[in-house]
């Protein structure tokens, strides 16, 4: 092989800039907006670090009331940033504005890691000045450092090329005039540029003013101890947070140093309905600058409902979402979290259990998706989920099986755990079990058929049975089950099986005649489908109308022969000339039951309103 071959060389990339700020200007960030909140975090830097350097005795002189002061110049197409904080020399505006992405904050952070305002530098936003020429034609620096030496001044237009001399400006600080361009005069608005501010700024430390007026509000709630916080004080601040909306239930108040950092109030809003999506707004904050409106991938899935605030000042912002899922240290604070959010939930049943179940039915739905996803979260709180039940009062599981212990059905070690999940149409059954003592709990949010399921996994001492289901005895009188036979063999309730077998056979609905006695005398007939069918419908609850409806054509009736009509039914069918008035209460106790579910359709409904009118025509 040729020795030309087998060469090997090494060396560096070289990357041309002269295309480097229109880059920067159309790409660096989505929103143009942006640029005001990187400008204020940075003149937010310059006075924590002059306050910082005050502390420790480096600077002798007055501060003087730290702020930041926004001016607009219209005549001029300026909009200006002025702070006076640290300032900067010559030697400093060439090493941080000159050369891009080297970042102050971080030399600021390594000098003095070991003081204890470390966690007031922002230092965080990336390339947060060169935003400034997303929306400027020109940008101008003035500084003067804190240190004695003069001041400086720096301009660009874009390109590559600057200008840096001196300047005349005679107080401490750095003031930034961006020129702005033709494309980008509502930054001249003063409405849009306060809007702004109050979005991302509002938060912050020192004073933000706008042609003079103080804007922001300097001190979240989220910085004061618990024990500080009046309650009136947590809903001004949702109300200030979210306008409009209705008074919070309760909250969570964060205030964690160790093993990270990490504050923050956390509301549990009243929901207007089961899904309301208005919801789940957690606003994040890194030291106190808005950051995002959406915290989903820092907190569990199912605390999105939540709404309120964080304050995570070491949270890394500008990665991937499945980096910050798979994060450790993300991990940790979504872990206490849900930990703090248990507890919260434990302690309002302990100690003021009626306001916990007053809450209930707006926070049952997070609570039992979050057992579902987590199962610390289940361990923690699975005593004291609230079912409501037929009775209209609030009980634990083991309050309810406690009550029922030897009226519902128990089979291989299991209680039967009676639920209704639709209380109107199965008003029915729902009296019916009323009459005798027993009560039902309500299951009738989406999420609760798949809930159930859940705690028959969990607790192997239970089975849910639907109050319409074959799946529990306690309608039926046990003690006066027909048992004497007739000549052919064949009981009371054998024989009325017959009778409604005839009349109701239909090729295209399957029918399973059960005559029963049961104690509701009253009740002529009722629907029931196995427990696991019931389940699978409400389960696939988007299927298709027409696959529905095939799929449910194989029905029980439950006959009660224990029924006044039954009885009569019972002693018509003796005589062979009665054979049309048989069908006709046959088809009505049928139609009843049917209706009573809501199922009484198409033409059995017709054939149900002629055969009533004809009914009452008679009496």
């Amino acid at each position: 092989m040729s020795e030309e071959f087998i060469r090997k060389e090494k060396g560096e990339i070289s990357i041309h800039t002269e295309n480097i700020l229109p880059i920067i200007k159309k790409w660096l960030y989505s929103d143009k907006e942006i640029f005001i909140r990187e400008l204020v975090s940075n003149a937010v830097d310059a006075c924590s670090k002059i306050k910082q350097i005050s502390l420790m005795g480096e600077y002798k002189e007055e501060l003087g009331e730290l702020e930041i002061s926004i001016k607009i110049d219209s005549s001029k197409s300026t909009l200006s940033f002025v702070d006076n904080g640290i300032g900067m020399t010559r030697d400093e505006v060439k090493k941080y504005i000159n050369q891009i992405a080297f970042s102050g904050a971080e030399e600021f952070l390594s000098k003095y890691k070991d003081t204890k305002e470390e966690n007031q530098i922002i230092g965080h936003f990336g390339l947060g000045f060169y935003s400034a020429f997303m929306v400027s034609e020109k940008v101008e620096i003035f500084s003067k450092s804190f240190l004695p030496e003069d001041s400086v001044h720096w301009e660009n237009d874009g390109g590559t090329e600057f200008s840096l001399d001196d300047s005349d400006k005679k107080d401490r600080g750095t003031e930034i005039v961006l020129h702005i361009d033709k494309d980008n005069k509502e930054f001249l608005e003063e409405n849009r540029i306060k809007d702004v501010i109050l979005k991302y700024c509002d938060f912050l430390p020192y004073p933000i003013k706008l042609n003079g007026n103080l804007i922001n509000n300097q001190h979240p709630l989220w910085l004061k101890s618990p024990r500080e916080v009046k309650q009136e004080e947590y809903k001004e601040f949702y109300t200030k947070l979210f306008p409009f909306e209705d008074e919070p239930l309760f909250w969570i108040h964060f205030e964690v140093e160790v093993p990270f950092r990490l504050k923050g109030i956390l509301y549990f809003p009243k929901l207007r309905h089961e899904l309301d999506s208005s919801k789940g707004r957690i606003k994040l904050y890194c030291n106190q600058v808005f950051v995002s409106d959406n915290a989903k991938d820092i907190i569990p899935e199912f605390l999105t409902l939540l709404q309120g605030c964080l304050d995570i000042p070491d949270i890394p912002l500008n990665v991937s979402r499945s980096y910050l899922q798979n994060d450790p240290y993300v991990r940790k604070i979504s872990e206490h979290i849900t930990r703090k959010v248990a507890e919260k939930l434990v302690g309002l049943y302990k100690t003021e259990r009626a306001e916990f179940e007053k809450y209930w039915d707006d926070i049952n739905i997070f609570v039992k998706f979050g057992m579902m996803r987590d199962e610390k979260f289940y361990e923690k709180v699975k005593d004291v989920v609230l079912f409501k039940t037929s009775d209209g009062v609030y009980k634990t599981l083991a309050e309810y099986k406690e009550k029922n212990k030897g009226i519902n059905k128990e089979s291989n070690g299991k209680q039967t755990i009676l639920y209704s999940s639709d209380e109107k149409e199965q008003i029915t059954y729902l009296n019916m079990i009323k009459s005798h003592g027993m009560e039902a709990v309500i299951c009738n949010s989406l999420i609760d058929i798949h809930f159930i399921q859940f705690l028959e996994m969990k607790d192997t001492t239970v089975h849910f049975s639907r109050i319409d289901s074959d799946t529990h005895t306690g309608f039926v009188d046990e003690e006066n089950k027909s048992q004497i036979k007739d000549g052919d063999n064949k009981t009371t309730d054998d024989k009325i099986k017959d009778i409604f077998e005839k009349e109701l056979k239909d090729d295209k609905t399957k029918i399973t005649i059960n005559v029963q006695p049961l104690k509701n005398e009253d009740t002529s007939g009722m629907i029931i489908l196995p427990e696991y069918l019931r389940r699978f419908k409400e389960m696939n609850y988007g299927m298709r109308k027409d696959e529905d409806a095939n799929f449910f054509n194989d029905q029980t009736l439950v006959v009660n022969s224990n029924n006044k009509i039954v009885k009569n039914i019972l002693s018509l069918s003796e005589s062979s000339e009665n054979e049309e008035k048989i069908k006709n209460l046959v088809n009505q106790i049928y139609d009843l039951a049917l209706l009573s579910q809501n199922n009484l359709k198409g033409d059995r409904l017709v054939e149900f309103v002629k055969r009533s009118n004809s009914i009452m025509s008679g009496l």
